[in-house]
């Protein structure tokens, strides 16, 4: 039995499922494959990181889960969940102070008027910005306004009782452009925000420790196209500290696996 074998999800309960997925951009002789045969079950509650080399297909996989895309072959199944999508950048309306932002997403559900300012308020209070609800984004740091565009992601989903059970957060690399520092307190909220809410997390990454720390698997994939050739259960108890022995060793593993997959295509 192979580590795969053994870290895989029930078929019978998965929050997010791809079945032999593949997508192909283009047609004919210059169509490019970026996605091969991916299949992939995410347990409801499950906190997964993608990893693989620029190229690889990450942001692709997300986009069809989010069905912002269909995929060329293959099925991807995500029951009555409801999907949330957090980018690199934040994306914020320049224009409107942070609880607009939050409420223009609540808008788009059609919560009503009169509900739209208390669920933004409930939202900037779980990420920590509740006195900033008037700010701009120009007047916040590049934490908060990641904060925010968290706050936003989730107004998507939040159900009429206001909770979030049964949502798939999806987030592709949204802390790759802010500090180290900056960093690690956001992997602090994001975990306790996917603790509180309850959430099911697919996350793309770069950043090999960054994944470690996060996960409770993590699922490598090869150069383009994108094939799921491993994963890696991270089994050590939480919280953990991106620099502690334990969360180092895993990651160097999954490095030196990377390395041999990035250096079989000649990267």
């Amino acid at each position: 039995m192979t580590q795969a074998d053994t870290a895989a999800p029930s078929r019978t309960a998965a929050a997010v499922r791809l079945s032999g997925v593949s997508k192909a951009f283009g047609s004919g002789a210059g169509a490019l494959l970026a996605l091969d045969q991916v299949s992939l079950d995410v347990a409801p509650g499950e906190f997964v990181c993608l990893l693989g080399a620029s190229g690889c297909g990450k942001s692709t996989l997300l986009n069809l889960v989010a069905d912002l895309d269909k995929p060329s072959a293959g099925s991807v199944d995500i029951g009555n969940a409801r999907v949330a999508l957090m980018f690199q950048e934040p994306a914020l309306f320049p224009w409107l102070n942070v609880t607009s932002n939050i409420e223009l997403a609540l808008k788009m559900r059609g919560v009503p008027r009169d509900e739209r300012r208390a669920r933004a308020a409930e939202l900037l209070e779980s990420v920590h910005l509740g006195g900033f609800a008037k700010k701009r984004p120009h007047q916040l740091s590049g934490g908060m306004r990641q904060r925010v565009a968290l706050a936003r992601a989730l107004a998507l989903t939040v159900d009429d009782s206001g909770g979030q059970r049964g949502t798939v957060l999806l987030m592709d690399e949204p802390f790759g452009a802010l500090d180290a520092m900056t960093r690690d307190l956001l992997h602090d909220e994001i975990e306790r925000i996917w603790r509180e809410r309850e959430l099911t997390v697919l996350f793309v990454t770069h950043n090999v420790r960054e994944a470690v720390r996060l996960g409770d698997r993590v699922v490598l994939l090869s150069s383009r196209p994108g094939r799921v050739i491993e994963e890696f259960p991270v089994t050590m108890d939480r919280p953990r500290r991106i620099d502690a022995p334990d969360v180092s060793a895993l990651a160097a593993t999954i490095t030196d696996r990377l390395r041999e997959e990035v250096g079989r295509h000649g990267a």
